[in-house]
């Protein structure tokens, strides 16, 4: 991986091929299509996703995002014998996602048996121009004598879930003459998908079949050296989320598409992806290179993952890149993904938060089947909004047991977590319309759900039987995260009925009584925060077996969960998460002392925890520990894991990437209402470049050690605090700061 905007794989490996396919999938937000290989291999998991279509399998509790028909398959055959990279011999083998025109391209050099040497290329892209459309091509060389070819391709519907049947086929055809076109419906959900695909061969004979779910074409023809074979695909997905006929939809697109080249579609498709980033790449000028590639890659996924179409949907924990925890969101939106589009495009957060107003019937519910008032988010939802945690987990191979998943029914700080983002996004966006209706209904509900849950100790309200960020944790009382996230959810919901004059006078006294009683955990004699009232008084093990293997979740292979819940131990962040959030609640000292404190408890075994580590750090001066943090986090990834990614990308692990970059090394915050920069940059970086959006306006921010410069193209005066001063800003601003200040 040598290149900054392309992710490249240099050999084919079998025992990557998962985790490959997810790091370099194609999409565009409405769909991702994983980077399986054309040909088959009985390891490699397809998979084609478009968002908000889920289904519920026969005995299943949940929902789960539907594998759908595939339409990148191919198998090739020369002189009758399947292309297959098992067999024969290849001298070259390249393929790379290009992560700034979104194209994934596979050239390979490859003998047969018979020795006879071929020249294959195969690439494809999602349309960034036309959501619903797909582009594939394979370039067949000979090299050196001719040989007999035929290729089958088509639309597969025999993809599933690992096993699981999502779809019935209601509709399969050929049209006019050459386009073969399929209607599909999610067996419990009721979504219909109309799908439609064309192919043009430079030369040969063309026929279709079907059978056993597969609409498929053959394509014969003879290899000749020196000449060039090919095969153009295009394909069109449409659903009824957004289309009354998704299958006249789908082929009408591919009509109107007739006699236009993979190559003009590529180059349309390449030329909206530099508008994208144009306004929302970061460029680093650093001694490690793979920080930037890093940077992009997260760039790229976060961008392709989010559906800017639909503000019924939001964004699945692996985005559209595979089925890991059956595409489901999770508060991962609200604090990780979201602040990269609060901070590049403020309209496609207000998507995000409009997901979440649009379910609030199904939060309502949930208070209400559990005892409480207000809205209670579920912890993971899906298209209908309501609670999808799956009731247990994985068997746990030392007691055999399944274990119960108790999120949904103590993880609450989920509530706290959308209103924090909705006051977030109104601070850097000064959207007044939609604070006064959809975010002041969000803050309102949210906070009489915080005030419903507390319970009355000792002329104290306390919070109790909760799970914190914490999951190693469960069910304890006064978690510091929960009771402070909650406090800011109803202190800032009385704010912002006071703005805009809302008289709701229960509300008003009920909120007031709650911010004078509730608990709030502080520093002990010894200057430490108990993350909750249990924690401080369990005892404490040796760790450094786990923290080596972080992120497997080993610890669960040498103690229950039940005996991990009565240690101290730490999943991720969680008071660190909180001095994230909040840093100014507690001095430098006391919040690098817990840092440390919970920093040699915590194993990490979370993709969210490593780079909130690193803004913290980095805040307490700590920047070698910071960074150090940073680069483990960018290999969660892109690391030498082959399965780490198997059942797709960590999608808030990219989005903490980004979080890292702005507020931690570039130093943005948000100082009362304006804009504040204090950046500490890694010594290894020199320095960094990145576009902001704060109040609608489009600033572009330079730093460097010892300078900051920014700059805007509209004139209309600002003040944004620099280093701790205010300055003014009217076009540009650059501001020399003596090395040891920043």
């Amino acid at each position: 991986m040598n290149c900054t905007n392309c992710l490249i794989e240099k050999k084919f490996d079998v025992n990557t091929m998962n985790k490959n396919a997810s790091l370099m999938v194609v999409g565009n937000g409405y769909l991702g299509v994983r980077a399986a290989f054309e040909e088959n291999y009985p390891e490699q998991t397809r998979g084609l996703y478009v968002a908000g279509i889920y289904n519920k399998a026969p005995g299943d509790a949940s929902t789960e995002i539907v594998n759908l028909p595939d339409v990148c398959g191919m198998k090739i055959e020369i002189d009758g014998q399947a292309f297959n990279l098992f067999n024969g011999q290849t001298h070259s083998y390249r393929r790379e996602l290009n992560l700034f025109t979104g194209e994934c391209t596979r050239s390979i050099e490859w003998e047969n048996e018979q020795g006879k040497r071929f020249s294959f290329v195969f690439s494809r892209f999602a349309s960034k121009v036309t959501n619903h459309l797909i582009a594939s091509k394979v370039t067949i060389t000979c090299m050196n004598e001719t040989a007999e070819l035929t290729i089958h391709t088509g639309i597969d519907g025999q993809e599933t879930n690992h096993g699981k049947q999502h779809t019935a086929e209601k509709d399969v055809r050929i049209t006019d003459g050459d386009i073969m076109q399929g209607l599909y419906q999610t067996i419990e959900s009721g979504h219909e998908i109309g799908m439609a695909t064309r192919c043009t061969a430079t030369s040969g004979d063309q026929d279709f079949y079907a059978g056993n779910r597969q609409l498929m074409a053959r394509y014969k023809g003879t290899l000749t050296p020196g000449i060039t074979y090919s095969v153009e695909k295009l394909s069109a997905v449409h659903t009824t989320l957004e289309s009354e006929q998704p299958l006249v939809d789908s082929v009408a697109m591919i009509q109107s598409l007739a006699g236009v080249s993979y190559q003009t579609l590529r180059d349309q498709s390449a030329e909206k992806w530099q508008t994208v980033w144009a306004s929302k790449a970061i460029t680093l000028t650093s001694e490690n290179p793979f920080d930037q590639l890093a940077i992009h890659f997260a760039t790229y996924h976060l961008e392709i993952m989010t559906p800017f179409h639909d503000r019924r949907m939001s964004v699945a924990a692996k985005g559209l890149t595979g089925e890991g925890y059956k595409g489901h969101v999770f508060w991962d939106t609200e604090l990780f993904i979201a602040p990269f589009h609060l901070y590049t495009d403020a309209d496609n957060m207000k998507r995000l938060l409009t997901y979440r107003y649009m379910h609030l019937q199904g939060a309502f519910n949930k208070a209400k089947r559990n005892g409480y008032e207000g809205a209670l988010f579920p912890w993971e939802s899906a298209f209908t909004g309501e609670e999808e945690t799956p009731e247990f987990a994985a068997i746990n191979i030392k007691t055999g047991k399944r274990q119960p998943v108790a999120s949904a029914a103590a993880e609450h700080h989920i509530v706290a977590d959308i209103a924090f983002a909705t006051v977030q996004y109104y601070l850097a966006s000064q959207d007044h319309d939609f604070m006064k209706k959809e975010g002041l209904t969000l803050l309102k509900e949210t906070s009489r759900f915080w005030i419903s849950r507390t319970t009355e100790r000792n002329g104290q309200l306390v919070i109790n039987n909760v799970i914190g960020p914490d999951e190693y944790t469960e069910y304890i009382d006064n978690n510091a995260y929960t009771n402070y996230l909650a406090y800011y959810n109803v202190q800032q919901t009385l704010h912002y009925m006071e703005k805009y004059g809302d008289t709701d006078q229960e509300l008003i006294k009920r909120g007031n009584d709650f911010l004078e009683k509730l608990y709030l955990p502080k520093p002990n004699d010894e200057q430490i925060i108990p993350q909750d009232d249990q924690f401080l008084s369990r005892p404490c093990i040796d760790l450094s077996k786990y923290k080596q293997s972080q992120g497997s979740q080993g610890i669960l292979l040498d103690y229950s969960r039940h005996e991990v819940n009565e240690m101290q131990i730490l999943k991720q962040a969680d008071l660190v998460m909180l001095f994230y959030l909040m840093p100014n609640l507690f001095s430098e000292a006391v919040v690098k002392k817990n840092l440390c404190f919970y920093e040699q408890r915590t194993i990490h075994d979370s993709s969210l925890s490593k780079a909130i580590h690193a803004i913290v750090a980095n805040r307490c001066g700590d920047k070698e520990a910071a960074y150090r943090f940073f680069q483990e986090a960018c290999m969660i990834d892109l690391g030498g894991n082959p399965h780490s990614s198997d059942a797709g990308i960590h999608a808030a692990s990219l989005g903490s990437l980004w979080l890292a970059t702005i507020f931690g090394f570039a130093g943005i915050s948000i100082a009362g209402e304006q804009l504040a920069i204090h950046p500490d940059l890694p010594a290894a970086w020199q320095a960094v470049r990145f576009p902001l959006q704060w109040h609608r306006e489009q600033l572009v921010i330079t730093l460097s050690h010892d300078k900051i410069v920014v700059s805007k193209t509209s004139a209309t005066p600002m003040t944004i605090i620099i280093a701790g001063e205010a300055c003014e800003l009217v076009n540009l601003i650059e501001k020399k700061i003596p090395r040891g200040q920043v």
